[in-house]
């Protein structure tokens, strides 16, 4: 996001050394309190009013509900802001979370948000919906629009095809509702942190094409794919022939693909969803 200009104020949910997908990982979970007294300094010094407002992985239940009163805080500073929550509570059936996030994320959460991008199986639990194909992504993604939530971004949808993905987007504004589909292809490499990546990159797109979701879906993927191909090249190449990449060789190729996040080239085309 500061890399195409944003200026972004961060506070972190966890501390780490490193992310866990590493054999060993120190640091803190943090809680309310220390939530509260971070977002105080910013109140109290009258630096609170901001544009938009992105969370992502929150690691305990006290720093979730404290998100929630922060929300509301902030929109009553700006009712204009808008709201990017990237529900982050596990994937392929598994929770990496505390499971008791997800009735926040539910009944508190999801009320305040204006975008959300979910995983499959996030999407699954927020809407409480099987979803084996793209019909039922859809359904699902009505669910959560009837919850509240303006724009609904399915980040990663499964097809018959091992090598291709899919993205579902649809918005509803003034009582229509449009959307896009965007298939692109699977890199077979293990990545962390590319829910992150995708999010904050969301934000943005959306923000300079508001009344363009598809375009905002296109010049996202485009970059996560220019990312994600480089990450894996070079983790390839360090791992060695015939070996598989281990945490540190499959760190994300940020700085490397600094061109590639400022000025994507369009590579993925979407479609409007009938």
């Amino acid at each position: 996001m500061q890399v195409l200009g944003y200026e972004v104020d961060t506070i972190n949910s966890v501390q780490l050394s490193n992310h866990t997908q590493y054999d060993h990982f120190k640091g803190q979970v943090l809680n309310a309190e220390e939530l509260r007294g971070v977002y105080d300094g910013l109140r109290l010094n009258k630096i609170n009013n901001y544009s938009h407002l992105l969370t992502g992985y929150c690691g305990s239940e006290s720093f979730l509900l404290e998100v929630v009163k922060v929300v509301k805080e902030l929109k009553e500073v700006n009712p204009n802001l808008i709201y990017v929550c990237d529900p982050v509570m596990g994937d392929n059936g598994h929770f990496y979370v505390p499971e008791i996030l997800l009735p926040v994320y539910q009944k508190q959460l999801l009320p305040l948000a204006d975008l959300i991008t979910p995983n499959t199986f996030e999407a699954e639990l927020l809407s409480g919906k099987k979803i084996s194909n793209e019909a039922e992504a859809l359904e699902a993604m009505q669910v959560l629009h009837d919850i509240g939530v303006k724009t609904v971004v399915l980040s990663s949808v499964d097809t018959d095809q091992d090598d291709k993905l899919i993205t579902l987007a649809t918005s509803v504004k003034d009582g229509k509702k449009t959307g896009c589909r965007i298939e692109f292809p699977k890199i077979s490499c293990q990545f962390t942190g590319t829910g992150d990546l995708f999010t904050a990159l969301l934000l943005v797109w959306t923000h300079k094409h508001p009344d363009n979701l598809q375009l905002a879906c296109e010049k996202t993927l485009s970059s996560m794919q220019a990312v994600l191909s480089k990450t894996d090249k070079h983790a390839q190449a360090l791992a060695g022939e015939g070996n598989k990449p281990n945490a540190f060789q499959r760190e994300l190729r940020m700085v490397q693909s600094k061109v590639d996040i400022e000025n994507p080239t369009l590579t993925v085309k979407g479609s409007p969803l009938s």
